[in-house]
């Protein structure tokens, strides 16, 4: 019986029985394409193409490196390949990995990517093919909220995600450099704990109508996230300040926020780094006067529900939403 690995988009024509992939082509004999999804062996593959991926696209547009090193492509493959949570599909041409992308299933909301083409592979239709692949897998776990984060420059990204479903909800700025302001006196800014989970997800659902608790939990475990109490209650947290692409937060008001990154920042002793919603022009004015240096633009995109967080919120995403 033919089979495949996981979900893939309907337009693929030809499945191959035995070797869990889906192949595209021609009827002259020409390289396909084929999708499935990763396996442990593929992890060094996968890490070089994102790092080639990632590294050639910021190098061209003299914007800095998301990963300064090979090693730290590795580490995020790693973690993505091997967590429960996270779904993947790869394109193969000639059994060469040459296009990857991936589904965070680990809250309310669903976060796209990495997505990534091989650079000698580009405009080839691989990012299509892989992000069909990803909006097959959300619709048959009937996601009702599908998001990412693209870089704002990119000119072929934007249209793309476009035209698979995806809407413009913010333009965010990556903002990163270590505060020049101490937090208010008698605020506590601690460590986040599994004991704060239920309160974090209270926040975040008053805020944006989600819960990412699983996002949290793994953050307690491989990051550092910090909470903000006044009074004995949490009213905001961050989920990994000092890595700006895993990093979100939310806060009750605007002074909550303004602490809670000025305490974490003076507690660690290493720069953060944000993606402010530049509609929020206080938010962003504020972390210019905070000696934060703009690094590079972005968009929060959006397919299904979306909850509008109020105007007055500080609040700012991760690189998945």
């Amino acid at each position: 019986m033919d089979r495949i690995l996981g979900i893939v988009p309907r337009d693929f024509p030809l499945i191959r029985d035995g070797d869990a992939a889906v192949e595209t082509g021609n009827l002259l004999g020409m390289s396909t394409i084929k999708l499935r999804q990763p396996v442990a062996a593929d992890a060094d593959a996968v890490a070089r193409l994102i790092f080639a991926a990632f590294s050639t696209f910021h190098d061209k547009h003299q914007m800095p490196r998301d990963f300064e090193s090979l090693d730290a492509a590795i580490g995020l493959t790693q973690a993505w390949m091997n967590h429960p949570k996270v779904w993947g599909v790869l394109a193969e041409r000639d059994g060469r990995v040459v296009g990857c992308n991936f589904l965070d299933e680990r809250c309310d909301a669903k976060g796209v990517g990495p997505v990534c083409v091989d650079p000698t592979e580009q405009g080839g239709g691989i990012g299509r093919k892989v992000m069909l692949a990803v909006m097959e897998r959300a619709r048959a776990i009937n996601a009702k909220s599908v998001r990412l984060v693209q870089e704002a420059y990119n000119t072929k990204s934007m249209p793309l995600y476009a035209s698979v479903g995806f809407d413009v909800k913010e333009p965010l700025a990556v903002m990163i450099g270590t505060p020049t302001g101490k937090p208010s006196a008698g605020t506590n800014i601690r460590q986040m704990t599994e004991a704060d989970l239920p309160a974090c997800a209270a926040l975040c659902r008053a805020m944006h109508g989600i819960d990412r608790t699983g996002e949290l939990r793994d953050a307690i475990e491989h990051f550092n996230p910090f909470v903000l109490e006044r009074g004995g209650r949490l009213v905001a947290y961050v989920s990994t300040p000092n890595f700006f692409l895993m990093n979100h937060g939310v806060a009750e008001t605007p002074p909550d926020m303004k602490d809670l990154l000025l305490g974490v920042a003076a507690q660690t002793g290493r720069p953060i780094g944000l993606q402010v919603p530049t509609r929020n022009a206080e938010f962003f004015r504020w972390c210019i006067s905070q000696k934060l240096r703009m690094s590079k633009p972005t968009t929060l995109m959006t397919s299904g529900e979306y909850h509008e967080p109020a105007a007055e919120t500080w609040w700012f995403p991760s690189i998945l939403y």
